[in-house]
């Protein structure tokens, strides 16, 4: 069975689409409504003051707010270390500090402190969904001491050209499998070449991710209209190939 997984906002802003959902009621309800469209993980951010954070507050809070909307959905916070001004010692800190624990959490496998922050995760009980945005992330990834211990890896790579983006797609899944690596795989790209990288991905056995996050456009570059839309899309997406 192929994962099909929505990105419910990340870093973009209500100036790039009306709809990104940033405060927990706002996200709980565009989860739910995701939920209902066919996403079976939910990938958020949080905010604080407009701002992203890994605080554990606002991380609580959001999390409460979904679990309620959506009972027994896996939700899957955000590491991101731009989030902590790229200080990994801070992240740790701040993510150490969390209070409600989301059943998983994405952690970018190339940037600094990645491997200390996943052990900490891992041993209070949170998954890993490995995130590879760049051939760098998968050969950093396979020779990880945490690569076993994760619970999916995340194919994402960010080249706007749909062509360039699929080849770093099979370059990275090619790194993954020439290492035996045989994790479950989720593959999506950013914008309108979100839907080429998630339909190779798709053809090859794998899941999806879409979602406001990871594109604000329908295949045919036409605006979409909320998360739901999208994942709706996706759906049909895994349905045909």
């Amino acid at each position: 069975m192929r994962l099909l997984e929505v990105a419910l906002n990340g870093h973009r802003t209500p100036d790039e689409h009306p709809a990104i959902p940033r405060t927990p009621e706002e996200l709980a309800r565009e989860a739910r409504a995701s939920v209902e469209a066919g996403a079976e993980v939910l990938h958020v951010h949080a905010y604080a003051a407009s701002e992203e954070t890994l605080a554990a507050e606002p991380c609580a809070a959001m999390v409460r707010a979904i679990r309620e909307a959506c009972p027994g959905v896996p939700i899957s916070q955000t590491t991101a270390l731009y989030i902590a001004g790229d200080d990994p010692e801070r992240r740790l800190a701040l993510i150490a500090g969390w209070t409600e624990l989301s059943e998983l959490v994405t952690a970018n496998q190339g940037e600094e402190g990645i491997i200390e922050l996943c052990e900490h995760l891992l041993e209070r009980g949170v998954g890993i969904e490995a995130g590879l945005l760049s051939l760098a992330d998968a050969e950093a990834f396979v020779e990880s001491p945490i690569a076993a211990r994760c619970t999916r890896v995340l194919i994402e790579p960010l080249d706007a050209d749909p062509e360039v983006a699929v080849a770093h797609a099979a370059a990275m899944e090619n790194v993954v499998a020439q290492a035996g690596v045989t994790l479950e795989q989720v593959h999506h790209g950013d914008l309108i070449a979100s839907w080429a990288v998630s339909e190779r991905g798709a053809r090859g056995g794998h899941g999806v991710r879409t979602g406001l996050e990871d594109t604000t456009v329908m295949p045919d570059g036409t605006p979409a209209m909320d998360n739901a839309e999208l994942v709706r899309e996706a759906k049909r997406l895994l349905a045909r190939t």
